[in-house]
């Protein structure tokens, strides 16, 4: 996972400074699928968690 501060100077490298988005990703160690993924999100998307084993299957572990 990447840090908010990559995808800062990423994005500032790339909009700001105007380096090509091949630069950046030889610049960076990133792949030029990342770079563009980190220019279409301001910050890096949060942690999603799935929905728990036991919702899935109907039970309610509030009441336990």
């Amino acid at each position: 996972m990447f840090t908010v501060e990559l995808y800062a100077k990423i994005r500032l490298a790339v909009m700001v400074d105007r380096l090509s988005r091949r630069e950046a990703a030889k610049r960076f160690g990133v792949h030029r699928n990342t770079i563009t993924k980190m220019l279409s999100f301001s910050v890096p998307p949060g942690y999603r968690r799935r929905e728990e084993a036991g919702a899935l299957y109907g039970v309610d572990r509030r009441h336990s």
